[in-house]
C-alpha cells in the first residue's frame, strides 16, 4: 500500500487541474515540506493517484520546471531543485500578488476585495 498523495485535486475549484498540482507542489518546496532531492512520483504515477490524464500531470511538472522548482533527468526522475530562498513570505507575497491581480481583473475595488479577504478568513474552514 503506498501512502497517499500530498497532492489533491478540488474539482470544484474554477482553477485548472494542472494549476492546483502546480500551486501546490510549489508551496510545498516553499516550506521545505519537500526539501531540496526530493524526487517526486513519475507523471504517469501521480495521474492515476490523482485520476487525471497524464498530460494534465506533465503540464504541471514542466511549468514547475520553467519557474527552476523541479529537474527533470533521464533516468533519474523529476527532483525538487535548489531553491534560492524560497521562503514562507515569498509564497505569501505571490499569492497576494495573484489574488490582486485576479480581482483587477474582475473589476473588483480594494476595498471589496478586501472585505473579501477578511470575510474568507472569518469562515469557518472545511476539513481537506
Amino acid at each position: 500500500m503506498s501512502t497517499p498523495p500530498l497532492i489533491t485535486i478540488d474539482p470544484s475549484q474554477p482553477v485548472p487541474p494542472y494549476v492546483q498540482i502546480r500551486d501546490q507542489i510549489a508551496d510545498l518546496i516553499g516550506t521545505g515540506e519537500l526539501p531540496e532531492g526530493t524526487r517526486l512520483p513519475p507523471v504517469r504515477q501521480l495521474a492515476a493517484d490523482l485520476g487525471l490524464a497524464t498530460g494534465t500531470v506533465a503540464r504541471a511538472y514542466q511549468e514547475l520546471e520553467a519557474t527552476a522548482h523541479l529537474t527533470t533527468r533521464r533516468g533519474g526522475g523529476t527532483r525538487v531543485a535548489p531553491q534560492p530562498g524560497g521562503t514562507r513570505d515569498a509564497i505569501v507575497h505571490q499569492h497576494a500578488a495573484e489574488f490582486a491581480r485576479t480581482m483587477r481583473r474582475l473589476g473588483v475595488t480594494e476595498a471589496e476585495a478586501t472585505a473579501a479577504l477578511k470575510a474568507a478568513f472569518a469562515a469557518p474552514t472545511r476539513p481537506d
